[in-house]
């Protein structure tokens, strides 16, 4: 089947939604949301600690949150892109309020304002200790409530229509690769369908889930960086995976892991050994409030130093009903586990939480491939460089949505449907018997990904990950060509894409810089000492 829509947009987070509601009021056509499980499953709405911006005028302004967040993204954050966010940002918590988010406010009626590690000034909007849902639930309920948006959820991307589709040879030196949709796996049919467009928006989210611990939901495979990667479209930066410092030590919750707000940390809880005692006065002067790769590799150290498999947060110093009032989510949950977090330590375990890289864009969205566009963190903008200042992620999801449809409303009209794309062949192949094959492969990823490309990483460990990564792409490939593709496989194609090309660029990447550190040279490519 055929399906026409002049803005196709991949991916249901606040990155995908907020382009949505931005182009659906402009009347320049029919936008269609494919979201590969239901719109509140996305990583948008794990995301507890908040949003950034500079509201409070008095104490803060765009010049200290632009410098917090070159320095936490070790100075090869792109300067352009920074100034874009920081400055957008108080216009885009402006759209966000305008759709329904709340935030939490002061008595007199400002912003709340949290901080948060490697911010020198309270500016992190939120709503108690669950804004990103909050933030998803606003947006949900515009989007749904648009009638100019069809959502259409449970449908999975397979891959993105190019000149390859048409026959044309397509290689990385290609000059003017051109999107014109994508093929969706329809999951009442079991057929895939094929989706022309105009525009194209991948907001397909990160990369957690090709780790074996992360805070990601398990939809967090990297689907829209593999399919640009597959249309030979330019990817960047993808050795910056960051880890989260705290997620909540639970071995029987692995994935997704259950997230420790770093708000908790700016709120003055204290990062110590089971024993009791701090440990971070011996990495960082700003102890635990340091940026988070330095916190997460701390802590690494400590747990190989001590034989330990966690540490610890410790806010029992605080008062219990503040704390209670500030983090009743995280109160809950760790009650529910038999902590009470204002009388016991948390325990605590750095895991995967953030991809810095992936689809390289310019100012306004547009990647390497015309007509297609990549927002949130499937996209690299360049705003992160080295290491993701806490909270700078939504914002940027929103301002970055904001650029994309307004240069998509200006150049529509250029563009029309290529009707002469074939619908997709799955003649000849059969239905797939071997989930369990897919099932142990995906779990090999994880495992490959964790122990050889984790937080700290060697050239020997990226190398045996590359060569077992290599092993398993010609398998999932030949399995892949022989079966009717089901959003299982096509799950593993990707982790294996997006595996490759963490390994890939750790590799390239001969220093230690950010979220990237290796034995093997431990010091910046610049730093002689």
């Amino acid at each position: 089947m055929i399906r026409k829509f002049d803005f196709l947009i991949i991916g249901g987070g606040v990155a995908g939604m907020s382009y949505a509601l931005k182009v659906a009021g402009s009347g320049k056509g029919k936008v269609a949301l494919v979201c590969k499980t239901t719109l509140d499953e996305a990583n948008t709405a794990k995301a507890q600690g908040g949003i950034a911006s500079v509201t409070n005028l008095k104490v803060d302004n765009f010049d200290k949150h632009i410098e917090d967040t070159m320095i936490a993204g070790d100075y090869i954050s792109d300067p352009a892109a920074v100034e874009q966010v920081v400055k957008g940002g108080p216009a885009g918590i402006a759209d966000l309020v305008r759709w329904g988010v709340n935030f939490d406010k002061a008595e007199d009626g400002s912003f709340d304002l949290h901080r948060e590690g490697g911010h020198c000034e309270f500016r992190i909007l939120h709503h108690a200790d669950d804004t990103g849902f909050e933030i998803q639930r606003g947006l949900m309920e515009a989007v749904r409530s648009n009638p100019n948006i069809t959502v259409l959820e449970n449908h999975f991307a397979v891959e993105i229509i190019t000149q390859h589709h048409l026959g044309i040879r397509v290689t990385r030196r290609t000059p003017d690769i051109v999107c014109y949709g994508a093929y969706v796996l329809n999951p009442e049919t079991q057929k895939i369908d094929t989706y022309l467009s105009k525009v194209t928006l991948i907001a397909t989210g990160g990369t957690g889930a090709v780790y074996a611990t992360t805070t990601n939901p398990n939809i967090a495979t990297g689907d829209g960086i593999a399919m640009v990667y597959r249309a030979k479209g330019k990817v960047k930066d993808m050795e910056f995976v960051q880890f989260h410092p705290t997620a909540l030590y639970n071995p029987s919750e692995r994935h997704p892991a259950y997230l420790i707000t770093e708000a908790m940390r700016g709120y003055g809880g204290i990062l110590k050994l089971p024993n009791g005692e701090e440990f971070m006065q011996k990495y960082d002067e700003r102890l635990s409030l340091a940026p988070r790769d330095i916190v997460a590799r701390a802590i690494d150290n400590e747990m190989k130093i001590h034989g330990i498999d966690h540490v610890c947060l410790d806010v029992t110093h605080k008062d219990a009903e503040e704390t209670k009032h500030h983090f009743p989510n995280i109160y809950a949950k760790c009650l529910s586990i038999g902590i009470d977090i204002t009388q016991q330590m948390i325990p605590v375990v750095p895991c995967a939480h953030y991809m810095c890289g992936g689809i390289q864009v310019d100012l306004d969205g547009q990647s390497s491939i015309a007509r297609l566009y990549a927002v949130g963190e499937c996209s690299c903008t360049g705003l992160h460089g080295g290491n993701r200042l806490a909270s700078n992620s939504l914002i940027e999801a929103v301002v970055y949505a904001d650029a994309a449809a307004k240069h998509s409303l200006e150049v529509i009209d250029q563009y029309d449907f290529n009707d002469r794309v074939p619908e997709w062949n799955d003649e000849g192949t059969m239905t797939n018997e071997e989930k369990v094959l897919v099932a142990q492969d995906a779990r090999e990823v994880n495992q490959i990904m964790s122990t050889y490309v984790g937080i700290v990483r060697s050239d020997l460990r990226l190398h045996r990950a590359w060569e077992r990564l290599d092993l398993l792409y010609e398998e999932t490939e030949h399995l892949f060509k022989r079966v009717k593709p089901t959003k299982d496989i096509c799950e593993l194609r990707n982790m294996i894409n997006v595996g490759y090309l963490i390994t890939r660029h750790a590799l390239e990447r001969k220093e230690s810089r950010g979220l990237h550190y290796t034995v093997d040279y431990p010091k910046h490519a610049y730093d002689k000492k």
